[in-house]
C-alpha cells in the first residue's frame, strides 16, 4: 500500500510542468550568470594587462618582471571578486538567503580589521604602494629621516639599505611621504674656482673641450659650462652642470673633476 503512494508521489512530482519549467529557466540563468562572469573577466583581464603596458613603458628602468607581478595580482583579485559576485547570483536563483550570509561575513571580516588595524593597514598601503609604483625594488628613496636603496617589496614592510650598509625595515603604513630620486635623470652640478688673475675665457674654453671630449655612460647630455658663478677679491667660479642617469651624479662629478683638473694643470691654470 505505502509503496503504491510513493510510486504515486514520485509520478506526480515528475509530471508536474511547472516545476521542469521552472528548473530549466533557472538553468538558464545560471548559465547566462556564468557567461556573463567569463566575459567579464577576460575583459578585465585584458584592461589590466593594457594598464599595465602603459605603466611599464612610462618608467625609465623598465622591470617586466614586476609589472608581471602586479598584472598577476590584480587580475586574481578582480578574477575572485567577479566569481564572488556570481556565486552570490547563482545561490540566489536556489532561493538562498543572502543577506545573513552577507551580514555574518561582515561581522567576521570586521572582528579581523579591529584585531589587526595596524597589519590590515600596512598590507592595504603596501598593495598601492606596488599598484601605483610608487617606487620599485633598485630605487633610490628618501621617507622620514632615512635614505636608501629599496632591497625588497612587501605587502606588509619595505626594506631600504643605505650606502653606508644600514638596512631599516619599514611598515608601509609608517610611509607618508616618499621621495623618489630613480623616476627621472639627476643633474650634477660642479663649481671650480680658478684665481682673479686667470684669462676666464680660456679657462671657459678648456673645459668646454675637455667636457666635450669624455665618455661617459652615465651622462645623459654633453656637460655644459654656465659660466661665471660668482666673483671674489681672489677667485673666480666657474660653474658646469651634466645630466646624468638616475643617482649617477656623484661618479659623474669625480669624473669630471679628474678630468678638467687635468685639462687645466696642463694649462698651467690653478684652481683655488
Amino acid at each position: 500500500m505505502w509503496l503504491n503512494e510513493v510510486t504515486s508521489a514520485i509520478g506526480k512530482w515528475l509530471a508536474n510542468e511547472q516545476m521542469w519549467m521552472d528548473y530549466g529557466w533557472r538553468i538558464v540563468r545560471i548559465l547566462i550568470i556564468l557567461v556573463i562572469s567569463r566575459i567579464v573577466i577576460i575583459a578585465v583581464n585584458k584592461a589590466i594587462i593594457i594598464a599595465m603596458d602603459n605603466r611599464e613603458s612610462k618608467r625609465l628602468n623598465i622591470q617586466a618582471r614586476r609589472m608581471l607581478t602586479v598584472g598577476k595580482l590584480l587580475r586574481n583579485v578582480a578574477t575572485y571578486v567577479i566569481h564572488f559576485v556570481s556565486v552570490l547570483l547563482i545561490l540566489s536563483e536556489f532561493n538562498i538567503e543572502l543577506g545573513p550570509l552577507l551580514a555574518g561575513a561582515g561581522v567576521v571580516g570586521l572582528a579581523i580589521g579591529f584585531g589587526a588595524q595596524s597589519l590590515v593597514k600596512d598590507i592595504i598601503t603596501g598593495f598601492f604602494i606596488i599598484v601605483e609604483d610608487q617606487f620599485a625594488v633598485g630605487d633610490v628613496i628618501e621617507t622620514g629621516s632615512f635614505k636608501g636603496t629599496v632591497e625588497v617589496i612587501g605587502l606588509r614592510t619595505t626594506r631600504l639599505k643605505s650606502w653606508t650598509g644600514e638596512v631599516r625595515i619599514i611598515p608601509n603604513g609608517a610611509i607618508n611621504e616618499v621621495t623618489n630620486f630613480s623616476f627621472n635623470n639627476s643633474v650634477a652640478v660642479i663649481d671650480l674656482s680658478i684665481p682673479y688673475t686667470a684669462d676666464i675665457n680660456l679657462a671657459t674654453e678648456i673645459i668646454k673641450q675637455t667636457t666635450a671630449a669624455i665618455e661617459d655612460e652615465n651622462l645623459a647630455k654633453e656637460p655644459v659650462v654656465l659660466g661665471v658663478q660668482t666673483i671674489a677679491a681672489a677667485k673666480v667660479t666657474l660653474r658646469i652642470i651634466a645630466e646624468c642617469k638616475p643617482n649617477t651624479q656623484e661618479a659623474v662629478v669625480m669624473r669630471l673633476n679628474a678630468e678638467i683638473k687635468k685639462a687645466l694643470d696642463a694649462h698651467q691654470i690653478a684652481l683655488q
